[in-house]
């Protein structure tokens, strides 16, 4: 993503009409893949992306270009996107949502897909296997799977609480299975678990106004892109109604929130490389589904003061990253 100002732009433009005929033939053609997500991708999410295209020995403007698609949290403008990104021919498409993916892969059958997702790929119709055989592969985050671990770090928190809730978008593909999880979870620990369900930003403010209602004592943020986009709105609200909550993006604990754990930046780089992979030749159908390995939980202290809590020193031990 390099923006070039007017002037050196036709600066450039003219030194390129000055360049030998020979030397330009000579000038190997740039790769274009595409990048959709289903709402706006966070800085975090593109860095590491890069970072992987980068390992693969490609570097966004020169020696790759990408077209950057964002759904806007809008399903069919999603799969509008991914037509056009058909229609462009481009090399490979990287999708680091499921919701995203399963948009490519209802566009195509043949352009190289890469996904990274918290649901359960062969469920969701993205491979047939582990060795995907297909036009797709990439990263099964397992955000969803650890939800328990998110449910028994607020009991950790918070022994004496006795109610729970988890929020979920209901339009994502895997909210059935975060509510199972989640209540499955609840249910170990022997706490009742609440499901509240948004997918628009009024349906977050009424989900907040429930949890007060109740007396919910700790809120547990589902692992959506939706929720990482109103990230601002979600801070807030916790903040305002001294909420403690878990989410599953370190996005959120470095803006305020007070404690995540989920596998962080890692499968987003993961993309890059398999990108990276497929663009050097490798075929998806040869290239395993991987299953993320790295999950980082991180506690900002300040928040815990702000809302009265003292985090236990156990909890602080087992802490990949404490903000203070």
């Amino acid at each position: 993503m390099i923006w070039i100002q007017r002037r050196e732009f036709i600066t450039l433009i003219g030194g390129a009409a000055a360049w030998p005929l020979a030397a330009r033939a000579q000038q190997p053609a740039m790769a274009v893949i595409g990048f959709l997500y289903f709402g706006w991708p966070d800085a975090n999410i593109v860095a590491a992306f890069h970072k992987g295209l980068n390992e693969t020995g490609y570097f966004e403007g020169r020696n790759l270009a990408i077209e950057f698609r964002s759904g806007q949290n809008n399903t069919a403008r999603l799969s509008e996107l991914a037509v056009d990104l058909v229609r462009r021919q481009v090399a490979a498409i990287a999708a680091p949502s499921g919701t995203a993916a399963l948009a490519a892969r209802a566009a195509t059958k043949t352009i190289p897909i890469v996904f990274n997702t918290a649901g359960d790929p062969v469920q969701m119709g993205l491979v047939a296997s582990n060795r995907p055989g297909g036009n797709a592969t990439g990263v099964a985050n397992m955000q969803m799977e650890v939800a328990a671990k998110r449910f028994g770090i607020l009991r950790e928190l918070l022994p004496k609480a006795a109610r729970f809730a988890v929020l979920v978008n209901p339009n994502s593909r895997n909210a059935k299975s975060e509510i199972t999880e989640a209540q499955a979870a609840g249910s170990a620990l022997g706490r009742q678990v609440d499901i509240l369900t948004a997918g628009t930003d009024r349906e977050i403010d009424l989900a907040f106004a429930s949890l007060v209602q109740k007396h919910t004592d700790a809120l547990v943020v589902g692992p959506h892109s939706f929720f990482l986009n109103r990230r601002a709105q979600l801070l807030t609200l916790t903040a305002r109604h001294a909420i403690p909550t878990i989410f599953p993006f370190r996005d959120f604990t470095e803006a305020g929130g007070l404690m995540s754990y989920g596998s962080g930046s890692d499968d987003f780089r993961q993309v890059g490389i398999y990108t990276g992979r497929i663009l050097k030749g490798a075929k998806p159908a040869d290239l395993p589904v991987m299953q993320a390995s790295k999950f980082e939980f991180i506690i900002n202290l300040q928040t815990a003061k702000a809302l009265g809590l003292d985090v236990p020193d156990r909890l602080l031990a087992l802490a990949d990253e404490v903000i203070e």
